[in-house]
């Protein structure tokens, strides 16, 4: 995949990226909003240095490290992706309160369409903001959104420096070993279906 070019991306303010997903899912992750990388691309976490791929397969959702561009494979190993807030900005500060609560209630509509086992935020400032919880710490929530359970983890950008690979790793692990024991076993069947990189 190509590179977006600096007209590119800033070209790509305020643009969506269509939800990744659908009925069945295991987890359901949820970004703050899209980066204008991200958005310029049309690939979910796609701006270098964010970390949400290699914290994914080091966690064991997928077999291999997947590049941005092959995030078409997520839902076949049980994993969506969608936003908070749809529109695509430089930074997730630039955010209004406003945006991040309507956020909330979009995202807890499509929990309850979609009904994954988890839905996952990524980004636990924002989640106080979008949910009115200003307590809550990263890890399980006590309530669910469309009747679905939510865990907080920590935001995958490299600018989130409290964090590194490793710490993300660990988190998102959290959230996948509270998944029933056929979780490996998906992933094994559906190893065929994410072709290995030479």
């Amino acid at each position: 995949m190509t590179a977006p070019t600096r007209d590119e991306i800033a070209a790509a303010a305020g643009r969506t990226i269509p939800d990744l997903g659908g009925p069945g899912l295991r987890v359901l992750f949820s970004g703050i909003n899209p980066s204008l990388y991200s958005a310029a691309t049309g690939s979910h976490f796609a701006r270098p240095g964010n970390r949400f791929w290699p914290a994914l397969h080091r966690s064991g959702f997928t077999p291999r490290q997947l590049h941005p561009s092959e995030q078409v494979l997520l839902p076949g190993l049980g994993v969506g992706i969608t936003n908070v807030v749809a529109r695509a900005t430089a930074r997730a500060d630039e955010l209004s309160l406003t945006e991040l609560v309507a956020g909330g209630r979009r995202l807890t509509a499509l929990a309850r369409r979609w009904r994954p086992r988890y839905v996952a935020v990524l980004g636990v400032t924002a989640y106080r903001a979008a949910f009115g919880r200003p307590k809550a710490v990263i890890g399980p929530q006590d309530h669910q959104i469309g009747g679905v359970p939510l865990w907080v983890l920590p935001n995958p950008s490299g600018l989130n420096a409290h964090f590194q690979i490793a710490d993300l790793a660990a988190q998102f692990r959290s959230l996948r070993d509270t998944f029933d024991h056929g979780l490996a076993e998906l992933r094994d069947d559906v190893t065929d279906l994410v072709p290995t990189v030479s």
